[in-house]
């Protein structure tokens, strides 16, 4: 059961990277407008960086290849992120955002924990 559990929580958790990066990938002048406004200095370069991170990091998380390297990855992402977009904690929504982004940060430390079970290309590729 714990196998099924932890394949469950690796989709549900890629979810959302996955439509965020795929979202960022068909909309690059308004991402990196967002970004700019944001004050990020070289706003393609993190443009480019984000789409890598989130859909790459998010497809690698629901295949389970590399899932606790991944996981630390996306974990400081989302902490990284938390603190660049959405600090204005005055407005409710942005506190809440923030603190959606702590806690899915507290997820992936339970990935990397965890690892991602039986269901994965790590599993498939020390069992080869």
């Amino acid at each position: 059961m714990t196998d099924g559990v932890l394949l469950l929580g690796r989709l549900l958790m890629s979810a959302i990277f996955i439509l965020a990066g795929v979202a960022k990938l068909l909309a690059p002048a308004a991402t990196q407008g967002m970004m700019a406004k944001y004050g990020l200095p070289v706003p393609l370069a993190a443009y480019a960086v984000t789409v890598i991170v989130e859909l790459g990091g998010g497809l690698l998380l629901l295949f389970g290849f590399m899932t606790r390297p991944v996981a630390i990855v996306l974990a400081v992402w989302c902490i990284a992120t938390g603190l660049v977009a959405h600090t204005a904690f005055a407005d409710p929504n942005m506190r809440a955002h923030f603190m959606k982004n702590v806690a899915v940060a507290g997820g992936f430390l339970y990935v990397w924990a965890m690892g991602a079970g039986a269901y994965s290309i790590d599993a498939w590729r020390r069992r080869a």
